[in-house]
């Protein structure tokens, strides 16, 4: 059964904490960066459903008991790709296809995917975001450095 991904409550949460960490969450700068944790939480207040599966789930507890895919850009995209039974869903879209709410994925390295980012507003073509680790607030994503950004469409949230 699925229900549908509350797109205003995901980017209010960003706006809200862009700038700041809520302090229900560990904030995972200092061993790696906050962004994955961040746009989790955004992605949260949007569906409000965890999946608490040990291996293949999405939740957070505390810092020390938290699925990979909580704080992990890899393994988030995976499982919002690949996860059919509890929690947010999605499907690659090109940029020009992505909606406020939607997750935006870069590749700053040649060697992996390593930001993540919540679409807060779209004027005029141009995306903006909200996110941690560099702390933004209606950033536009072209101020970006990047080699590659992956597009995930949240289609809804599996409940």
């Amino acid at each position: 059964m699925t229900k549908a991904y509350d797109r205003e409550q995901a980017v209010s949460y960003a706006r809200r904490w862009a700038l700041g960490q809520n302090p229900d969450f560990f904030h995972f700068g200092e061993i790696g960066g906050d962004c994955t944790n961040f746009v989790s939480q955004c992605l949260l207040a949007g569906g409000g459903v965890m999946n608490f599966d040990e291996y293949y789930g999405w939740f957070y507890i505390d810092s020390a008991r938290r699925s990979p895919s909580w704080a992990s850009v890899e393994y988030l995209r995976r499982f919002l790709l690949t996860q059919s039974v509890k929690g947010p869903f999605a499907r690659l879209e090109g940029l020009q296809n992505l909606q406020v709410g939607d997750i935006i994925q870069l590749r700053q390295n040649p060697l992996r995917f390593n930001h993540s980012v919540i679409i807060s507003k779209i004027e005029d073509g141009e995306i903006f975001v909200c996110a941690h680790s560099e702390n933004s607030l209606d950033r536009p994503l072209s101020s970006y450095k990047y080699l590659e950004a992956t597009g995930l469409h949240i289609i809804g949230v599996q409940i």
